[in-house]
């Protein structure tokens, strides 16, 4: 009896258990999926295998960022040399030479003829324990500065030219950091009598080229969007949260010292912040683009000095995006202006849309220029360079030139003015037979 009650008692707690193994494996699986990361053992909660380093490196490889692909008939080249997101550009007096900064610690010096290139040769110069984020050439291209990341300030590069290249020295010591927020902007007077340094609080410093400081604006504006100085090396200006352009001239004595900073003028229109603005070569134009939705083209060339304001020229429809950056060929004739990753090219004389460029970064545009040429807009905002033909210019040069050769009544005058209409189209006709 004893036995055959040990036999059905097995029996009971077998089927018991064939019942509570599912619910059990059922918790177990619910367990594993609320805590993927661990592992119970002893009661406690054990982290799964780090991965080796070989592991990690492997999934790096897989993971790293992809250079962004870009084509367009009018993509005159690429230029690839910096590892590292390109953050300034800006071209030698000259119009020979195009420099450009990295958060790769380096700055490159590109010949502006190899343009039109297969390969595209550059000089370098390193940045040590920081990287710049803005980069000038001197007026006599022998010198650039840089603004440093990390260290808020002015760093000097004195150029060396040995044959074909250039040895870069950094100065002995930087200038003090005197500002009290980031710097947005630098820039380098064309008499080589100051710099300038912009940040987006309200404040610009006016140094002279040994790092002691002229003069400080409070643009009272809030914040400051931006800040340049003028191709002619007499103004600089500031735009920011108030729907205006104020500019300063920059007045020396007739020895040459540092007389003072005055209001020389301002532009007046738009409704709402304006983003940015550009000077023409001559300084006599100046462009701007508003959040309002609207870009202005200004006659800047007016005696200030008798109360005489700006006067505009024309108003522009523009429908991108912010972050933007606008830039105004050096002779006036055409405006560009960049939304996010794309670029439009505007007529400056009638304000219809000449070009357009869609998704020309793969992040969003941090620079955007004309050469001294009137030949190329350039562009960047990751690790390329981009150079594009500027047909709009070759286009509105041609048209003034033609409506010039109508009036024009001296031979010889109209004999030039034919040939530069030739040479223009002929320059045109071949960018177009390569768009085609």
């Amino acid at each position: 009896m004893e036995v055959v009650a040990l036999v059905l008692l097995s029996v009971l707690l077998g089927g018991l258990v064939l019942l509570l193994l599912p619910v059990w494996g059922k918790k177990t699986r619910e367990g594993s999926e609320t805590e993927p990361s661990a592992q119970i053992a002893n009661g406690q909660a054990v982290p799964e295998k780090q991965p080796t380093k070989k592991q990690k490196q492997q999934k790096l490889r897989k993971e790293k960022i992809q250079q962004h692909t870009f084509t367009h008939p009018l993509l005159a080249s690429a230029l690839k040399a910096h590892s590292g997101n390109v953050t300034c550009l800006d071209f030698s007096s000259n119009g020979k030479y195009l420099a450009s900064c990295s958060d790769d610690r380096t700055v490159r010096i590109w010949s502006t003829k190899d343009f039109l290139e297969r390969e595209h040769h550059c000089m370098r110069a390193n940045m040590e324990f920081d990287h710049a984020t803005h980069v000038r050439f001197s007026p006599d291209c022998r010198a650039f500065i840089v603004c440093l990341a990390n260290g808020e300030t002015i760093r000097v590069f004195k150029m060396t030219k040995k044959e074909d290249t250039f040895i870069f020295s950094a100065a002995h010591g930087d200038f003090q950091k005197k500002h009290k927020a980031s710097i947005i902007n630098i820039g380098i007077a064309e008499t080589g009598k100051f710099i300038m340094t912009a940040s987006s609080d309200t404040s610009i410093l006016i140094w002279d080229l040994k790092g002691e400081i002229l003069a400080s604006i409070n643009t009272n504006q809030v914040t400051n969007a931006y800040a340049s100085v003028s191709p002619c090396g007499r103004f600089v200006g500031s735009c920011g949260f108030t729907p205006d352009v104020k500019v300063w001239e920059v007045c020396y004595n007739k020895s040459g010292g540092f007389r003072e900073v005055c209001r020389a003028f301002e532009l007046k229109g738009h409704s709402a912040g304006v983003c940015g603005f550009a000077f023409s070569n001559d300084s006599s134009r100046m462009a701007t683009v508003s959040k309002d939705g609207t870009w202005k083209l200004w006659n800047t060339d007016v005696e200030y000095k008798k109360q005489q304001d700006p006067y505009l020229l024309y108003t522009g429809r523009w429908s991108g995006k912010e972050p933007c950056r606008i830039a105004l060929s050096p002779d006036a004739r055409v405006v560009a202006i960049s939304s996010v990753s794309d670029i439009t090219m505007y007529s400056a004389q009638t304000g219809e849309i000449e070009e357009e460029f869609h998704s020309v970064h793969g992040q969003v545009i941090s620079d955007l220029a004309f050469d001294t040429s009137n030949k190329f807009l350039v562009s960047t905002g990751d690790r390329a360079i981009r150079v594009f033909h500027n047909t709009a210019g070759y286009r509105a040069a041609i048209s003034d030139m033609k409506d010039m050769f109508k009036k024009a009544t001296n031979k010889g005058t109209k004999d030039r003015l034919q040939q530069q209409i030739k040479d223009a189209q002929s320059a045109l006709d071949a960018v177009c037979k390569q768009r085609n």
